[in-house]
């Protein structure tokens, strides 16, 4: 039992590690990107040729160009820095899934000229700013005036909000269309900060990045997402190590009560030994009829604790509502946290590992019992019986 409990709370737990793993995931790169192509220079040069080169590569999904810039909006005298990116609303849609978070309007709304701005949830909650209302952009470039250097000013209308479930974008990223984008950071109509990539698998992101500069003409910088957000993913998979690695003490406390059960049995059947033995039992015999004991808890431990932790692990939503039914408590509240169910996503690598590492401790503890049982001496164990 102690070795099937153990297993149930590291499988369920790092199940739902992955799980908020999976869904962080998803939430940053549905808005950033998988790979970014840009400039040296700050502004990448005929980007419909290096969209298309980089649509070659076998991987690519799709490409999108974009101008990113900063700025800060201004609404009911409430300001608030923000980070600008133009895009192209057909193209986006391909490498973004800014179409699944729209909570107003759509990004067929960005319409060149018109100067349409989409902004996040948060964003919106802070200027106290609607679908329709006026706001501000400022441009951090300047324009030169007698009065000396002015900040660059242009009115938008806001026509869509977004909720992405992730706050650095949500209250800190706003949309507008690329011709107005070029137009507010003075670029040429040719020009943008880079082109964005979407790749059939992420996880093959470093190694496009080494293949892509052989495929450009233009020389560029190759970035991709586990370099923009490594401190960010880094820091979850170290709290899930650190995690399982204290939750497999369990696991060993489990596998420490077999050394003691079986050292109990030892001291507890010595004079069956020594009768065994008189009836000649080799030591070898003796050794492992405890061995196959203490296998034979490990072996359905580990067996119940795989089937436990994946029901547990598979329906641990349900059980959560359940608890919070019960008690009428509610752990992840959806005016506190993004993610207000538990995510849960069971990878057969980890339970693998779980199951061995189970297993072979449960192997490993019946090794001294073992050892000690052949070492009985059927002299000693039968002087006062």
């Amino acid at each position: 039992m102690g070795i099937t409990l153990g297993m149930i709370a590291l499988i369920t737990v790092m199940s739902v590690m992955n799980g908020f793993q999976k869904e962080i995931r998803a939430r940053i790169l549905g808005v950033a990107s998988h790979v970014q192509i840009g400039s040296f220079v700050g502004t990448l040069e005929h980007w419909q040729q290096t969209a298309q080169e980089a649509s070659k590569h076998p991987l690519v999904e799709a490409a999108a160009p974009y101008v990113a810039g900063q700025g800060m909006l201004s609404h009911n005298q409430v300001v608030q820095g923000v980070m600008v990116r133009g895009i192209l609303p057909t193209m986006e849609d391909k490498v973004a899934d800014f179409a699944k978070t729209m909570v107003n309007g759509s990004l067929e709304n960005l319409v060149p000229g018109e100067f349409g701005i989409i902004i996040g949830s948060d964003l919106a909650r802070s200027l106290g700013t609607f679908v329709g209302d006026k706001i501000v952009l400022i441009s951090p470039q300047g324009q030169m005036t007698p009065a000396g250097i002015l900040p660059r000013l242009k009115q938008f209308t806001v026509v869509g909000t977004f909720e992405i479930g992730h706050f650095e974008y949500d209250s800190g990223l706003v949309l507008i269309h690329l011709f107005d984008a070029q137009k507010l950071y003075r670029m040429d109509n040719d020009s943008v900060t880079g082109v964005r990539l979407k790749l059939n698998d992420l996880f093959q992101a470093p190694e496009v990045v080494k293949q892509l500069p052989s495929m450009l003409t233009i020389d560029s910088y190759i970035t991709d997402w586990t370099k923009q957000h490594a401190n960010y993913f880094r820091a979850i998979q170290i709290e899930k190590r650190m995690l399982s690695l204290i939750l497999a003490l369990i696991i060993a406390v489990a596998a420490f009560n077999i050394v003691s059960t079986l050292v109990m049995a030892v001291t507890d059947k010595q004079s069956d030994i020594a009768i065994l033995r008189t009836l000649g039992a080799s030591p070898r015999s003796i050794m492992k009829i405890f061995i196959v004991q203490g296998t034979f808890i490990g072996v359905f431990g580990t067996i119940l604790g795989v089937t436990g932790g994946l029901l547990l692990a598979y329906n641990v939503g349900e059980v959560v509502v359940f608890i919070e039914w019960l008690f009428n408590v509610q752990f992840l509240s959806r005016e506190v946290y993004y993610i207000s169910k538990i995510p849960t996503d069971p990878q057969m690598t980890d339970i693998t590992t779980v199951a061995i590492t189970s297993f072979t401790l449960s192997l490993l503890a019946t090794i001294y019992p073992s050892y000690r049982a052949s070492k009985v001496n059927p002299a000693e164990a039968l002087r006062y019986e």
